[in-house]
Formats: C-alpha cells, structure tokens, sequence
C-alpha cells in the first residue's frame, strides 16, 4: 500500500519544499517526494508540520543509559575517563539478557522520541557475569536487536570484538563480560549473520574491533580481514583518549592511525570512533584511506575527552557522523552543534566552520546527523531520494524554540535552536512509530525500565 505523508514543508534536496508530500511504497522505501496525491491508497496529512530524514545515530552503548547521572561526581567515579569505566563496569555486571533489553529499549525509546530512526549499536556485551558464554554465544546481541524492533527503529548491530584489558595489563574483572578471541568473535559473528540476512529492512549487522588497545594486530587483520570478505562496515574506536596513543606507540611505535595505515587496514569501509588526538599527517591518512570519524560531542565533554577539530576534518574533506555513545545525553542536533561550538570556545570567534565548502554551516551540519552516519552504517537512509528507505521525523512549525522563521532560515533555526520536544512524529520504513511526540510502548517501556533502574542500583555490590 502507497502512502503519503503531506507536511506544510518537507525538507529534500538542501532546501523546504512547500505543498509536498513524501510517497512512500510498500517495501517501505521512498518513491519520490510529490504534489500529487492521484493514484495513493493512502493520505497522511501533517498540518502546522515540516517534514524532514531521520537521524541516525552512529555509535551507541545502549547499556550505558543506566549510569547516566551516576559517575557525575569524583567520589563516584574519579576525576578521568579510566576511573570512570569503573562505574559502567559495575552497572554491566548486573544486567541478565531480561534486564538487557528492558535497559536498551529505554535508550531507543529516547532516540525515537529524538527523531533518531538508525542506530549503529556498538555491542560489546557477550557472556555471563562470570565470563561464561551463554548457549547461544550471541544472546545478548540478540536482546539488543529485539529491544530495537520492540521500539520500531533499524538497528545496525556493530558486534564488538574485545580480546584483552591492554598492552601488558592483566585482564580487567569488570570486561570479563566482554572477552573473546579473534576466533571466537569470527564463529560467532558467522553466526549472527546466518541468523539476520543483510538484506533486511529493519536489522544490519557490523564489526566493531573495540580499540588498538583491545584488539591486538594479528587479532585485528583477522576480524578486519572476516569483515571485508562480507563486505560489512568496520567500527573502531581509535585516539579517544591520549593514553590509547602513547600505549600503542610504546607496544607498536606507531600511534594507531599510523598502525592500521601501515597494516594496510583502513578503507571507505571503515569509522573511526572519536579521532580525536590526531595530527596533520594521520588526518589526511584517513582522508586517503575515505575513512568517515564518528564524533560524539555530548559524551566526549562529558567524559573529557576532548574537543574533535571538526574543521580540520573537514578541510580534509573527511566526513563527520554523530554517535550518542555513552548516553549521557541523546539528542542529535545538540551533537550537530556542539561541533562547531566546541571550536568557537577554543577559539573564540564564531562560525568556525562556515568558511568550509560552498554548502551552509547548518546543512553541513545537519548532513553529519543524517546522510553521512547512514553512509556510515551502509543503510540507503539519511536522505529524503525515490530508493532510499522512508525514515523521517517531523517538527511543530509553531513550536515556540522556532517561533519567526522563515522558509529561508528554518534549517539554521532547526539545527542552532530547537527543541527535542518539537519533534512530533518519527516514521522507519514508511510507518509511524512516534505520533504527535508519543510511542505506544512508551509507558510499559519506561516502567520496566524504571524496575530495572531499581534492581541494580539498590545493589550494593554497585
């Protein structure tokens, strides 16, 4: 069945379209964006709305929305990134497959309420608390992508490889949940892939060695080399912090751009997590290699990571995607900002990166939370173009966050002003999942959610 979504104003092609629909067919792709409605089983009118791609989310740790709020302070989780694991690893610890999904379906709940309708999930959750794996090995992935289709939205399982604490560090207890070797993770991800052919709809599926830290080289060319012949996007956590640098340069004596480039690694195939302490040199390395860097602007400030020189990336015409990763917050325009605001604060001048290219600051921007995270995960999203899947969300045009805009200025408005609460309905693959800022899970979902909360932070093992 053919529908049409009929909004005041959709947005395609760089620019809002007046009286113009989006027809969406029943595959769920899009089959153009139209002002006829002749020959439609089916009209869908959004009045007062504007009608605009959906968000996709890059890099995610849906776990991690239970320590949201709990290691804000020294005395919870120490004063830097590395004391702050701590806590993530205590709350994981606590989770069974049940209380798994319950907590995942809480972070994608939010994200479709965000407007996010992709999801590059970064799942490095494996065995049982004690290390064991489970009967079938893939579980807990398993768990997440049912929490995703509970929820409605595309998910891109990036299933995590995790071999090791470290460069001659003994093995950590709290990742115990996360080991496996390169021929564990090989046979479990050919697993996983029998079990969720690429050509769904709703479910895709990614390898994400963790880290150079994580992933020792041989083990890594083993993974990379297994992903390639499956053609799957590559995820890679890489520079986040600048001990991840000075590890790899005293196990290797090269920093980890510099590693992979040599091993021959790096392709357009290929996300770079984060990125964030590099040079020139390793910069224009993965420019080269068409490597796309995921940021993830709200939890690189809040864990202090740093501050990514969107600009310098750009410059080298790498494209930047956007993650929620640790969901200290989830909110994709906030990340789109705070790209260029994080810059505007080191250099105090404005505008930092509308002299780049010939496109506006705010459709660059906006491009970052849509088409370049979808070319990211290998999903025909990100855009409003006939093939492409039906993923979109609308906003209230008389929301007061955009109150005077006008045709012209209404992305500026949208990507430097509004609010999360202006977005009224989300749609994945042509179908309506959030209507009128509202899901139809939403109150069994936070309740179970609520419960789970409960269970593991009354424990005082946490």
């Amino acid at each position: 069945m053919k529908a049409l979504y009929r909004p005041d104003l959709l947005y395609a092609n760089g620019e809002f379209l007046p009286n113009t629909g989006l027809l969406a067919g029943e595959d769920g792709r899009i089959l153009g964006v139209t002002q006829d409605a002749s020959e439609t089983d089916t009209i869908i009118d959004l009045p007062g709305k504007a009608l605009l791609p959906g968000f996709v989310n890059t890099h995610s740790h849906a776990f991690q929305r239970l320590i949201r709020g709990k290691a804000e302070s020294r005395a919870a989780s120490g004063n830097d990134f590395w004391s702050w694991r701590g806590t993530m690893y205590r709350a994981a610890a606590q989770l069974d497959p049940t209380d798994l999904y319950d907590v995942a379906r809480m972070a994608f709940l939010e994200m479709a309420l965000s407007g996010i309708t992709t999801v590059g999930e970064f799942h490095y959750l494996h065995k049982t608390p004690d290390g064991k794996p489970y009967d079938d090995p893939n579980l807990l992935a398993k768990q997440v992508i049912a929490a995703a289709r509970s929820v409605g939205m595309r998910i891109v399982l990036l299933r995590a490889a995790y071999a090791r604490s470290g460069f001659e560090l003994a093995r950590d207890p709290g990742q115990t949940r996360f080991f496996e070797s390169a021929a564990e993770f090989n046979a479990n991800m050919d697993a996983l892939l029998r079990d969720f052919p690429d050509e769904s709809k709703e479910v895709r599926l990614g390898i994400a060695p963790h880290s150079i830290r994580a992933v020792p080289l041989d083990g890594l060319r083993e993974i990379c080399s297994f992903g390639k012949s499956r053609k799957l996007p590559i995820h890679m956590h890489i520079s986040e912090q600048v001990a991840e640098n000075d590890a790899c340069l005293r196990e290797y004596g090269a920093t980890p751009v510099a590693l992979l480039e040599g091993a021959g690694l790096l392709g357009p195939d290929w996300t770079a997590i984060h990125a964030i302490h590099l040079d020139n040199r390793e910069r224009a390395a993965l420019a080269a290699a068409d490597v796309t860097v995921c940021s993830c602007p709200t939890t690189e400030r809040n864990l202090g990571d740093g501050i990514l020189d969107a600009g310098a990336f750009m410059e080298n015409g790498i494209r930047i995607a956007l993650g929620s990763d640790s969901q200290a917050q989830i909110d994709p325009l906030e990340d789109a900002r705070e790209l260029d605001y994080h810059l505007r604060l080191v250099h105090q001048q404005r505008a930092i990166l509308d002299h780049i290219g010939e496109e506006p600051i705010a459709a660059r921007l906006f491009a970052c939370a849509t088409i370049n995270g979808a070319r990211a995960l290998h999903v025909e999203a990100g855009g409003l173009s006939a093939g492409s899947f039906a993923d979109f969300f609308t906003i209230d045009l008389r929301d007061p966050s955009i109150a005077g805009h006008s045709i012209e200025d209404l992305l500026s408005l949208v990507v430097f002003g509004l609010n999360r609460t202006a977005i009224r309905d989300v749609a994945v693959n042509g179908r309506l999942i959030v209507r009128d800022g509202r899901h139809a899970l939403g109150d069994e979902i936070v309740s179970r959610y609520e419960e789970t909360h409960r269970k593991v932070w009354r424990n005082p093992a946490v």
